[in-house]
């Protein structure tokens, strides 16, 4: 019996649970308790990229800006989000000649770190001198690289000159303010092992970090969370004076627990995967509400590309072709999640309708690994020339059960290809914050990205993002993807301000990674949410801007 696998004894104390009313009726709900999959290897906003630590900070802090409900972009922490209708883009030429981009943004003049200290331009010059040094090991390395000067004409007053054009230009991603009062003077004293020593890490708990209507005030590293109401905070009120997050990373266990009201409710950023919120919801519809919302989560398979067997593109297409997933698909998420092309969305105004996922063909699979020189064994096996086995190490998130039960599905598709995939699950907080991030990983890893609308992949295809010991292992592009011809795409598609102009070159950036196959396109997800029939307000995004930031709005009826 696997950790992910609930024993007979579990699933009939999760059944008896149904008939009990609701642990918290007859309390007073000043508390909520919420539980996620994963823990957070970090705190810190601008070091690796989590869906748990952006679910978590997102009651604590608040970026420059994001995508609300609607997917349309919106200004969180400041003013009023940069166009070049009202001024605040601007195309200029840089000092050395090129095209390039002036943005401002106004910040909120009622923004408030958790000790009362405003949020001032100070905080994003921090920001912004951090992730040019990038020895600090950032993500988005691209932005700060783009992002060649720095100018203030007052304390609300941001402008950054970029030496490029891009039409998503005032869309600040991870560039969000750092209390430079506390963590500049830790990053001046030793800047490689910044990330090591940020008080976001050492020192959590203190106010001043935090500027959102929750401060963090206890963390049980692994284990959960508890944020307090932020009294600097001066937007509207949260209805809740504490929530605790508790992370439950066997799905099993996390089910169980909601069913006995130990956690009031599950985040649909990283809870319950589809297949077992359906379940759930056939037997528990009257204790809670579940909403599926498709958004812009993508799960697929990142490739090792410097391993000598993947390098083959030709052995990358026979592994796509030798996955059935629309049968996984109708089978473990009654067809609720549609099989994906490419990354692009279905929703997203740039999608090549023209493109069709790749089919389900054991035939065609066969003849490229044939072509590719491995062989048909009499074990089932195939072999090359020289004897060696067609083998490739197979990874996920430990105590996902839905991710373990796709592994073992492909696991078996691939052996009647001939494919000896070996499963060696990782914890997410391993998997993500040192197998990943770090590239130790030496076959296929099955996770999920998480983008905004029209998000053009830099961090995951272009070559200079492959993370690096040198470069302190920013950058996403954790195959190790290198095509020129994508280099040149993704350079040249943010500078095309006309949307339709736009579109032929989103085309071309789909028929590549469509072809060249540096992750294997599985489905795009639909996140269930689960909560309880007495809170309203909560809506979930479908975007990388979670449902947290939104906490204001949650009320209890």
């Amino acid at each position: 019996m696997t950790e992910a696998q609930p024993s007979f004894r579990a699933a009939a104390l999760a059944l008896a649970l149904l008939s009990l009313p609701a642990a918290a009726a007859a309390q007073p709900r000043d508390t909520l308790t919420i539980g996620i999959s994963q823990a957070t290897g970090t705190f810190h906003p601008n070091i690796e990229s989590m869906a748990a630590k952006s679910y978590i900070l997102g009651f604590a802090r608040r970026p420059l800006t994001g995508h609300g409900p609607d997917w349309r972009p919106l200004c969180l922490a400041c003013d009023s989000f940069p166009t070049l209708e009202n001024g605040q883009v601007a195309l200029e030429t840089t000092p050395d000649g090129k095209p390039g981009m002036r943005v401002t943004w106004r910040l909120r003049d009622d923004l408030r770190w958790g000790d009362g200290r405003p949020v001032t331009s100070e905080d994003m010059r921090f920001a912004w001198e951090a992730g040019r040094a990038f020895e600090t090991g950032f993500g988005g390395a691209e932005f700060y690289r783009s992002a060649y000067e720095f100018l203030s004409d007052g304390p609300r007053s941001v402008t950054l000159r970029f030496d490029k054009v891009s039409f998503d230009a005032g869309s600040a991603g991870g560039f969000e303010p750092l209390p430079a009062h506390i963590d500049r003077p830790i990053w001046e004293a030793d800047r490689r092992n910044y990330r090591a020593r940020t008080a976001y890490d050492t020192n959590t708990t203190n106010p001043a970090l935090w500027k959102g209507p929750y401060r963090v005030t206890a963390v049980q590293p692994g284990a959960g969370v508890t944020l307090e109401r932020n009294e600097a905070w001066a937007g509207p009120a949260p209805a809740f004076r504490r929530i605790n997050i508790r992370v439950v990373e066997n799905s099993a266990a996390l089910e169980a627990q909601l069913l006995a009201g130990q956690i009031d409710m599950v985040a649909g950023e990283l809870g319950f995967s589809l297949d077992q919120a359906i379940a759930l919801e056939r037997r528990a519809r009257n204790r809670f509400r579940f909403e599926y919302r498709p958004g812009l989560v993508w799960e697929h398979l990142d490739l090792r590309l410097d391993n000598p067997v993947l390098a083959d593109v030709r052995v990358r297409q026979a592994l796509m072709m030798a996955i059935d997933r629309p049968r996984i698909v109708a089978s473990l998420f009654d067809s609720r999640q549609p099989v994906a092309a490419t990354a692009i969305h279905p929703d997203d105004p740039m999608l090549d309708t023209s493109l069709a996922p790749w089919p389900f063909d054991p035939a065609r699979a066969a003849a490229l690994l044939d072509e590719a020189g491995w062989r048909a064994a009499p074990d089932g096996i195939r072999r090359n020339a020289e004897g060696a086995r067609l083998a490739i190490d197979l990874q996920t998130t430990a105590g996902n059960r839905s991710r373990e039960t796709v592994l073992q599905v492909i696991q078996g598709q691939w052996r009647a290809a001939g494919v000896e995939a070996r499963i060696a699950n990782q914890p997410p907080r391993v998997l993500f914050g040192e197998t990943l991030s770090q590239r130790r990983f030496g076959g296929a890893v099955l996770f999920a990205w998480i983008s905004s609308p029209e998000n053009v992949p830099r961090s995951t295809l272009h070559s200079e993002e492959i993370p690096t010991a040198g470069r302190n292992w920013s950058g996403q592009n954790y195959p190790g993807y290198r095509n020129p011809e994508m280099d040149a795409l993704l350079e040249a598609l943010p500078q095309e301000l006309d949307a339709e102009k736009r579109r032929p070159l989103w085309a071309r950036l789909q028929a590549m990674t469509r072809r060249d196959l540096p992750a294997l396109p599985l489905w795009h997800r639909a996140d269930a949410h689960v909560w309880p029939q007495w809170i309203d307000g909560i809506r979930p995004t479908g975007n990388m801007s979670p449902s947290s930031l939104w906490v204001t709005d949650w009320r209890v009826r």
